[in-house]
């Protein structure tokens, strides 16, 4: 409500400026990890349908993304879907699904990657995933593979519970 008074007011611009100019004459971080969350409650809210909210997180996400590789930020982790995530209506995470896909495939045709040698990588149970959104992830991945300027690190299908899961597996493997 503030960002729509200040822009009706002509005044948002003048703030981003101002912000823009406080954090890029103080000292950048080296990583930045953001959890990508509250973009249904946001479309919830405005009596949207979820998945606007989250197209619009995706939009935001990738202007904050500009912003991160502008200031010099070397690298970024999104956490964009934990396990937990799953349990979601199937109608909703088939569409998170296709958001993940959509943006991909962009992200890997975006010239900025390869100009600013940026890495691509994901972290998680990538084979909870459906199988397309599998095959763009090692394409993308396989394309950025020898880039060490910049890294994005996407958490997807990843969670603190799962993570605990798949150590004591491995522990109880190695001990049996």
């Amino acid at each position: 409500m503030l960002r729509s008074l200040l822009s009706i007011l002509g005044v948002y611009r003048i703030y981003e400026k101002w912000l823009w100019h406080q954090v890029k004459n103080n000292p950048t971080p080296e990583h930045i990890g953001i959890i990508l969350d509250g973009n249904r409650r946001w479309a919830l809210n405005r009596s949207l349908d979820p998945n606007i909210g989250h197209y619009y997180g995706a939009d935001k996400t990738e202007e904050m993304l500009r912003w991160c590789l502008d200031l010099g930020v070397r690298s970024v982790t999104l956490y964009v879907f934990s396990t937990e995530n799953f349990n979601r209506p199937r109608e909703e995470v088939e569409e998170l699904m296709q958001l993940f896909e959509e943006r991909l495939q962009k992200i890997m045709e975006d010239d900025d990657i390869h100009k600013h040698k940026v890495r691509i990588k994901a972290i998680g149970r990538l084979n909870l995933l459906p199988k397309r959104l599998q095959k763009i992830i090692r394409e993308i991945e396989k394309a950025t593979k020898d880039y060490d300027k910049h890294f994005l690190n996407f958490a997807i299908a990843y969670g603190g519970r799962a993570e605990i899961i798949d150590a004591a597996k491995k522990i109880a493997a190695k001990v049996l």
